[in-house]
């Protein structure tokens, strides 16, 4: 009951991602339909309910259109789990302010790296310029499309791609 199933409003477009027993709420509920049902049912004790795997609202939710929230494990995400100053994808990875905090860098996308430890070492507090190295990407805040947002879910879950895709 607690598989993930996907939320899409009232337009189609992605909203967030529920488990099966809150899908069925809404659905018994009368506030939202199934789409697709890829896993089977759910047997109670007088009825047989089909598991959702993607469900649709019946009403309109307006949003302000997503930012994906500023951690560790998205800066990894955003990174590819490689540090940025020789490409290396190590096992142990550590967070690299650019110009440095105590310089009047900023805990922001623009300013935030993964590093590799020797890397991180080797650039201590200094600037890009005083350490004589440089990034491999310019940093930036990732573009939260569906597919980035939902992505982690689409190895278990091929059939949400299509609903994804598009936004």
């Amino acid at each position: 009951m607690n598989t993930p199933v996907l939320v899409l409003n009232a337009n189609f477009e992605p909203l967030n991602v529920c488990s099966t027993k809150r899908a069925l709420g809404l659905m018994l509920g009368g506030r939202a339909e199934m789409l697709l049902n890829g896993r089977g049912f759910v047997r109670t004790v007088r009825e047989l309910y089909p598991r959702p795997s993607v469900i649709r609202l019946d009403y309109m939710i307006k949003r302000p259109h997503p930012r994906v929230r500023l951690s560790k494990r998205e800066l990894f995400r955003r990174d590819q789990y490689r540090c940025q100053y020789c490409g290396a994808k190590a096992a142990l990875l550590t967070i690299d302010h650019v110009i440095p905090r105590h310089r009047g860098g900023d805990h922001s996308w623009a300013n935030l790296v993964t590093a590799c430890a020797s890397c991180n070492t080797k650039k201590g507090g200094r600037t890009l310029g005083e350490a004589r190295m440089h990034l491999l990407h310019r940093p930036s805040e990732p573009r939260p499309t569906a597919v980035y947002l939902y992505g982690t879910h689409l190895t278990k879950n091929q059939d949400w791609r299509q609903f994804l895709e598009g936004w």
